[in-house]
């Protein structure tokens, strides 16, 4: 049980720090193992490596906050760590199937009607 809940831990770190850059590291420190072993049991529980867990995560509060609010798609991108509007863009569609500017429009002309 002990190893579960120091994994909880470093998921619930993850989840605070989602807007920030963070290390492997500094995860693996808060369920007190190494790097490597975290990383290890951490696919193994999730099946996706905690670069993946981080971008789908990162990715889907990103179409909540284009779904919600009148933001810029630039803005969206440097806050979730991509360098360009192109790879978010890039990412964002493989992950929701559509483009951000699509769920932009979506939800413009939502708040039209």
């Amino acid at each position: 049980m002990a190893l579960v809940e120091s994994l909880q831990k470093a998921i619930d770190y993850m989840e605070e720090h989602l807007t920030d850059k963070i290390t492997i590291e500094e995860i693996a420190k808060q369920a007190n193992i190494s790097p490597f072993h975290f990383q290890r049991t951490f696919v193994i529980l999730t099946d996706m490596s905690v670069g993946e867990y981080l971008r789908r995560r990162r990715l889907t509060l990103a179409a909540q906050e284009l779904s919600n609010a009148s933001i810029k798609i630039i803005d969206l991108a440097l806050k979730y760590g991509y360098d360009t509007p192109e790879s978010f863009s890039k990412a964002f569609r493989k992950q929701h199937g559509m483009a951000p500017s699509e769920v932009l429009k979506k939800s413009w002309e939502t708040a039209i009607l």
